[in-house]
């Protein structure tokens, strides 16, 4: 691909139109990534147009294929289904219906489509490009369009973005919609479960996603249900007797209420279904527990699109643009998709293929296998979900202590790792000692054991149970050392922002004049700013991006009323420009000033310039973000009165200091889920650890690699030493030398209608779904 980094990305899509369409069931996020595509395809120098009603609108063509504009697509980010219309299209699945389809794009010169829908969308574009050269023959044929038409759109590039809010498609970690619906589901069982523990009910509740059942499974991890039911991995026979016990154990256990979440697909082993109405006749009966059952229909599908879905739908617009500009015949059709946090690009067939495998599979009752085809993301989940919620704690004890601390500001989803962490230890027969207000309260022995029962109900609660204080180790180390003998503690779960990592690494220095820090301790990344070495997400930050867009969508909308205002918002984050930016993608901001990308006076007034060349348009409101402390001369209120003198007379301006409602909240789902597996597996990988350190019947743990950081890397859980870390670490500005997230600083730029350089070699490249397994 070298050859391509010449390549003027503002010329590629000359003389080159595309098409874009929504089909199927819709998803929250459709629209952000309709935006994305229109505002990328406009930059490459397209023409993009949008097809209104989905295949339907292809086929019928006339008023339902209409030229995009800039301003077309502005406002659409917020809201939730796809406001291009969808629909069911039965002409599209006939010759006819597609040879319709065909003239209509012949005669607008359209020859690149990009189709946002689930896999039977996808299937169809895919049987529409291989037929394309005999559609345009029989319209040779039978005279509706000429030879020179017919050569000079010789070609049609398909490219697919998944849009489904059941996560069904193999290949790609999460669709849009996935993450919106979770968000939906969350909020009701919240509610649900404060009326539950009132009344001291079990309820059942199904939710959404057909035959797959990864909204049921990521539900049951973020509420701590007691059971899950899912199509594919069936309870085995007798389960009735085990639901039963189980349910019966929890409430002997000082429990409340009982959660039990059921998939609309879900089976038992005998393919039979297993309904709502089956599970409440049986709990009723055998247990006498008041039962209630709720269907969530389709209020899964309603509502705004979480950050995290407008910011995935924007990557995926502007990654299936370019991936249609360079298409050529010989490419297969492709989906763009996401694995980690990385953009690739796969084989739409080959995709298709795997999620077909994935039902047959099941109808042969290859369950096991059914959940490996799903890939790594639903197999991780589908085995912490067993790990927490089907085993008994043993009778034998491992002789092993193990603390855990919040350490720094608090976040939300610190308590969900808690309780994962807690439980999963009991789970190995260890005893589980919580530390209250960080290192100051592990100095000062304030520690307690705490059980399975002491953690219930946690996931969802936000900020910190334990408490949480900043003060770093360093001036405690003998008290520290001293409790350490006192409780006897063999490891530490450290969870926080970068004072846990600083307070790892004092911790693991001081071990030469401490023989009791001679101990294995992990580091659990949580803080809402993301700016904790060795991890690409902290937990927290998903929430807190959640809270900002959400208040900066109310923002746009005051501004959208009075027209011709400019707000400028200061975020959180230190000196990580994470939230500002990720937070500008999802709200549509127009510029986020942060501290790594340094900026002067002349940047400031090329941005003044485009806010009252913005006025001209019809999209008279601008949004500004801005980190705390992206610059310590230009602040907020340097900025506020520089938009305001230079924009007198065009535009008025208002500012707003969001603070600490960005560490407050109930977490979101992403949260709960990723302190849910990062809890698991820290006193997981500390329980091998300490196997490996014991000598004489004692710990000793001084070896870097006894001293990590757990952290999402790229595509995994990876755990990486402390001492290997520092050397990527900016201590002064307690950020990573290197951030991921500043690669999609110009995807913002774009979206705000700025024609910067793009460097399209560092564009997603084709892999295969074989590798993916």
């Amino acid at each position: 691909m070298s050859e391509m980094v010449h390549v003027d990305p503002t010329k590629m899509g000359v003389g080159r139109s595309i098409a874009v369409l929504t089909s199927g069931g819709d998803a929250q996020g459709m629209n952000a990534a309709v935006r994305a595509t229109v505002r990328v395809g406009l930059y490459t120098g397209a023409k993009v147009f949008f097809v209104h009603e989905g295949y339907q609108g292809l086929v019928d063509g006339g008023d339902h294929i209409r030229q995009a504009t800039w301003e077309s697509v502005s406002m659409m980010l917020q809201l939730g289904g796809t406001v291009i219309g969808s629909a069911r299209c039965q002409d599209f699945r006939t010759k006819e219906g597609r040879t319709k389809a065909a003239y209509n794009l012949v005669k607008r010169g359209i020859t690149n489509l990009c189709v946002i829908g689930g896999d039977g969308s996808l299937t169809g574009a895919n049987q529409f490009r291989s037929e394309w050269s005999e559609l345009l023959a029989d319209l040779v044929k039978a005279g509706k369009i000429k030879d020179s038409e017919a050569k000079s759109s010789s070609h049609l590039n398909i490219v697919g973005m998944v849009g489904s809010i059941d996560n069904d498609f193999c290949g790609t970690d999460m669709t849009i919609g996935t993450d919106s619906a979770l968000h939906r589901i969350i909020e009701i069982v919240d509610a649900i479960a404060t009326t539950a523990q009132s009344h001291q009910r079990t309820f059942i509740l199904e939710v959404m996603g057909r035959h797959c059942g990864y909204l049921a499974l990521v539900t049951a991890l973020a509420c701590g249900a007691d059971w899950v039911f899912i199509p594919e991995m069936p309870p085995e026979d007798g389960w009735e007797e085990h639901l039963c016990r189980r349910l019966s154990e929890q409430r002997g256990r000082g429990s409340r209420l009982n959660i039990l979440i059921v998939a609309e697909g879900a089976i038992d082993r005998n393919g039979q279904p297993i309904t709502c109405d089956h599970i409440k006749e049986l709990v009723s009966k055998k247990l006498g527990f008041d039962t209630r059952t709720t269907i969530l229909g389709h209020v899964q599908r309603g509502g705004t699109p979480s950050a995290f879905d407008r910011i995935l739908a924007s990557r995926m617009g502007m990654q299936a643009v370019m991936a249609l500009l360079e298409a050529t015949p010989d490419t297969p059709a492709c989906v763009v998709s996401l694995s980690g946090n990385t953009a690739v690009r796969l084989p739409l067939m080959e995709c298709v293929q795997v999620t077909k495998d994935v039902t047959t599979a099941m109808s042969e009752r290859k369950f096991e296998q059914a959940v490996k085809l799903r890939g790594k993301s639903f197999e991780n989940n589908w085995n912490t979900y067993k790990m927490l919620a089907h085993v008994h704690p043993p009778d034998t004890r491992s002789n092993v202590n193990i603390a855990i601390l919040n350490v720094g500001a608090p976040c939300a989803g610190m308590n969900a790792a808690v309780r994962a962490a807690v439980r999963i230890g009991l789970l190995q027969g260890h005893q589980m000692l919580a530390v209250h207000d960080g290192f100051d309260g592990l100095a000062h022995g304030m520690v307690e054991p705490i059980g399975w029962a002491g953690v219930g109900g946690w996931t969802g609660n936000g900020g910190s149970n334990l408490g949480t204080k900043r003060t770093l180790p360093r001036e405690f180390m003998k008290e520290i050392s001293q409790t350490i003998t006192k409780f006897n503690i063999h490891g530490l779960v450290i969870i926080g922002g970068f004072e846990a990592f600083v307070g790892g690494l004092e911790i693991m220095q001081a071990r030469e004049k401490y023989e009791e820090l001679c101990l294995p301790l992990v580091v659990i990344p949580a803080t809402v700013s993301n700016n904790v070495p060795g991890s690409d997400f902290s937990i927290g930050a998903d929430t807190a991006l959640n809270t900002i867009t959400m208040t900066c969508d109310r923002i746009k909308q005051s501004a959208a009323g009075t027209k011709r205002r400019v707000f400028i918002v200061e975020t959180m984050g230190g000196y990580c420009g994470y939230l500002a930016t990720m937070a500008g993608l999802a709200a549509g901001a127009d510029a986020a000033y942060i501290f790594e990308e340094s900026f002067n006076i002349h940047d400031l007034e090329l941005n003044v310039e485009h806010l009252v060349e913005k006025m001209k348009t019809t999209v008279k409101r601008g949004l500004i973000l801005r980190n705390e402390k992206s610059n310590v001369n230009y602040t907020t209120d340097f900025l506020f009165n520089l938009y305001s003198e230079e924009g007198k007379g065009v535009f008025d301006c208002r500012k707003n200091v969001l603070g600490h409602m960005q560490q407050g909240g109930t977490p979101s789902p992403f949260d709960r889920n990723f302190g849910t597996k990062m809890g698991v597996k820290s006193v997981l990988w500390l329980t091998d650890k300490l196997k490996e350190c014991q000598k004489h019947g004692r710990v000793f743990a001084n070896t870097p690699d006894t001293a990590c950081v757990l952290g999402m890397r790229r595509r995994a859980l990876v755990f990486q030493p402390l001492a290997e870390l520092k050397e990527q670490t900016d201590f002064e500005h307690r950020i990573p030398k290197e951030q991921w997230w500043l690669r999609l600083r110009p995807v913002l730029k774009i979206l705000a209608k700025y024609k910067i350089d793009l460097d399209v070699s560092q564009m997603a490249t084709m892999e295969h779904v074989t590798q993916k397994k």
